[in-house]
């Protein structure tokens, strides 16, 4: 892979200075007493503004007004619901010189411990590598404030997590003056010590911890660094948790330790959410090896036994009689057919005499959030408390309903959150951790969950089936009207905001679809001037198990637009890049995207079969372009491998990047790798085949992400400099570039423009589904006749 960071000087432009000359960097803070010192942030204005529009260089002569999206985002709406509480966030200098930080969002591998430290280093002038990050337990009190999702960590935290480290320089700068008996203007913080200018003396942060601390909340005034002072912000650093990850010191769920806490799992329904009727050999499993508990929960039978092993054995030795599920009898087929009988109906008629439309309908299949790590979690239960251990990207309202379920007052349920090995929205819910819950209180012992991976499947969390049907009419080569109705099977919002009360509400008859097109509307937005576009969410059949997955409904309407695009650029006559680039509202979208025709080498030519793709995706105060070649010539998409679907290969992906200030850019690279493997996958190949109320799929041979054999062998991130003194949203910015990119160059490489996702969905599956009956398969005894 190479890497271009061009992401290295930073402007010194866009800072409002106040007659004192401190600008909007000026903030309040204050100090809490403790046996060492203890600081948090206590934001004196609103520092997160929306930045002005850049003014197209070459406006389109079909202007569209700005969407919602476009003046208030579902970003905004989180950095703004979690600022009144951004003063709850705490800085501890220890007595050891190092700062501990307790971060309210989940680590699921997207490198934020990392960039919270470097945050934490720049501002306190301690050593990256003295920080150290942790996560906190859920915290009620933080309200909104403690949500993982929609890219926001960073951007919710930068300001406030900054402003308590500088409030603790300041503090232990003053308790240096009278330790050092110097004027304070002669005393500079350096690496983890204060500094004397004058005489050369130094104190480190250690013996200044307790003598920086205070009896009472003081307010102190603290001026954050300007970009142009930054040492740390903005320089590519490696995660500080990466020696323990590749050595296996990584704490995860499955790793921590609770006393009698033995192994769990759950013999779950063929069909969809389907219910216990009777277990007909109870007694018999009960007195297998090992097991010490048979329960029947509202998800199945729990089993608890000494080891996984004896688990899996207990659930396929169970015979339980089931009751129907939710969605029993359903199929891929009938549920398209209900999408298309709820897709709103498009505004604009066709005028063959006056106009000319691109109309086209595009469906994509349920696909799977399931992450490497399987769904897990640990849950010790008395009669009058609770203790949850699991990686939680919501843990406020798991605590909340968690101790609902149990009888048990909030605060009598405490829930520690743990690093996970994966998410992609899956861990916005807490399903593992409700069911140990579950299971623990009726054994009346601790329980250590784990679903098995066929579990994830079958009955896990799914990206929903959805259309999307775009008109838009053009004439004399201008776009004069964009319209998408996106019809989706249902996305539960049930995790809210982060708490109960906005999670209830996104589940009543009355609000769930409310809700679901204030995120649709809150995240979906047209880079393009298309003249009147608008863009509207339909939502039928709620009986599946569904959740958000890297960037919710982006990917399949990004995808949509951009294989339109490339067919108005196609009957126009234009060329697909120079017509993306002349409509553009952003001139940060034009700079990416031309960034990657410049890199990629775009219009180059290919042989018969390979073509290239482009597409752009604007999200969260940020912007990506993807630049994707694939190779459909026969000799590549006949490829033979054993339970493996090889198809079509992406060759070659250039990605350029801009989220305004990249904290740190190599994770940022990290980042845009991922999202664009996932991009590839979602394109081509990973999708989840429903037949009579279950999933095919149920494992990760059956379900084809993108494999080593399908990843391109060229890739190519470029990190453009800073356009702002602020960072964008990141997480899940190059998945629906990345997929729209490859679908443009699939549609350019085989003529035909693909309108069913993955592509290869129609084809018969290429594996043997695995039974239902037991829903645990057999450990398999083939592996070394499979290694290659």
């Amino acid at each position: 892979m190479t890497v271009r960071d061009e992401a290295r000087r930073y402007p010194r432009h866009g800072e409002t200075v106040a007659a004192d000359g401190t600008g909007r960097r000026r903030f309040l803070g204050y100090v809490l007493a403790a046996p060492t010192l203890t600081v948090a942030a206590q934001l004196g204005e609103a520092v997160l503004a929306p930045a002005p529009a850049a003014a197209a260089a070459n406006p389109a002569r079909v202007p569209s007004l700005p969407g919602p999206s476009e003046i208030y985002d579902l970003n905004d709406m989180l950095t703004h619901a979690a600022l009144p509480t951004a003063g709850l966030i705490t800085i501890r200098v220890e007595a050891d010189g190092t700062a501990s930080f307790a971060l309210p969002r989940a680590e699921v591998g997207q490198g934020i411990t990392t960039s919270t430290a470097m945050l934490i280093a720049e501002e306190l002038d301690l050593p990256l590598e003295r920080v150290r990050v942790t996560l906190a337990d859920a915290r009620p009190e933080l309200l909104f404030n403690q949500m993982t999702g929609a890219s926001n960590t960073t951007i919710s935290t930068f300001t406030p997590v900054r402003v308590a480290a500088a409030v603790a320089r300041g503090r232990l700068l003053r308790a240096a003056a009278l330790e050092l008996g110097e004027l304070l203007g002669a005393l500079t913080a350096k690496a983890g010590a204060v500094v004397s200018t004058v005489t050369g003396r130094s104190i480190g942060y250690g013996e200044l911890a307790a003598k920086a601390a205070a009896d009472t909340d003081t307010p102190v005034g603290v001026a954050l660094k300007k970009p142009s002072e930054f040492k740390v912000i903005g320089t590519s650093r490696r995660r500080i948790d990466a020696l323990a990850a590749v050595t296996g010191r990584k704490t995860f769920t499955m790793d921590v330790q609770v006393p009698d806490a033995l192994p769990t799992m759950v013999c779950r329904p063929p069909t969809i959410n389907g219910t216990v009727r009777s277990v007909d050999n109870l007694g018999e499993v009960r007195a297998m090896p090992g097991i010490t508990d048979v329960v029947r929960i509202s998800t199945g039978v729990a089993v608890r036994g000494r080891t996984f092993g004896q688990c899996i054995d207990a659930v396929r030795a169970l015979r339980v009689t089931w009751g129907p599920g939710t969605a029993d009898g359903e199929s891929d087929a009938t549920v398209q057919r209900k999408l298309r009988a709820a897709e709103l109906p498009l505004v604009v008629p066709p005028l063959p005499l006056l106009t000319k439309a691109v109309d086209v309908r595009f469906t994509f299949g349920f696909s799977s959030n399931s992450a490497l790590e399987t769904n897990c979690a640990i849950a010790d239960v008395r009669p009058d408390s609770a203790e949850i251990w699991a990686s939680l990207k919501t843990p406020i309202v798991a605590q909340e309903q968690i101790a609902l379920e149990l009888g048990l007052p909030p605060t009598a349920v405490t829930v520690h959150v743990t690093e996970g090995g994966g998410s992609f929205g899956r861990k916005l819910f807490f399903d593992a951790a409700r069911e140990a819950a579950e299971a623990s209180q009726a054994m009346g012992k601790p329980v250590k969950l784990m679903w098995h991976r066929t579990d994830d499947f079958r009955q896990g969390r799914t990206h929903p089936m959805s259309t999307s049907r775009v008109r838009a009419t053009y004439t004399l080569g201008e776009v004069l009207t964009y319209e998408l109705r996106h019809t989706s099977v249902a996305t539960d919002f049930g995790h809210g905001l982060g708490e109960i009360i906005t999670g209830a509400a996104a589940q009543l008859p009355v609000g769930d679809l409310t809700f679901s097109e204030t995120i649709f509307q809150l995240t979906q937005q047209s880079p393009y001037h298309f003249g009147v576009t608008t863009q509207l969410l339909g939502e039928t059949d709620k009986g599946f198990n569904t959740g958000s997955m890297r960037g919710i409904y982006s990917p399949n309407v990004r995808c949509a637009q951009e294989l339109v695009v490339d067919e108005l650029a196609r009957r126009t006559g234009k060329d697909a890049y120079e017509f993306r680039r002349r409509h553009l509202k952003d001139e940060r979208a034009r700079a990416v995207l031309a960034k990657v025709a410049e890199v990629g080498g775009w219009g180059r030519s290919l042989p018969s079969g390979v073509a290239q793709g482009i597409a752009l995706h604007p999200e969260y105060h940020a912007f990506v372009a993807v630049l994707a070649e694939i190779d459909c010539r026969p000799a590549t998409t006949g490829r033979k491998i054993h339970d493996a679907y090889t198809g079509p290969r992406v060759t070659k992906v250039v990605c350029a990047v801009d989220v305004g200030l990249a904290v740190n850019p190599r994770g940022l690279e990290a980042q845009m790798a991922g999202g664009i493997v996932d991009g590839i996958a979602l394109a081509l190949t990973s999708g989840l085949h429903l037949s009579d109320g279950h999933f095919l799929e149920g494992s990760w041979d059956n379900y084809f992400y993108t494999r080593q054999w399908n990843t391109p062998p060229e890739l190519e991130i470029v990190v453009m400099p800073p356009t702002s003194d602020r960072p964008g949203g990141a997480g899940e910015l190059a998945v629906p570039a990345a997929m729209a990119a490859v679908a443009c160059a699939y549609g350019r490489a085989t003529g035909t423009m693909p309108t069913h996702f993955p592509v290869n969905h129609a084809e018969p599956p290429a594996f043997e589904p695995l039974p239902t009956t037991p829903p645990i398969p057999a450990s398999p005894v083939d592996g070394l006749d499979r290694a290659f």
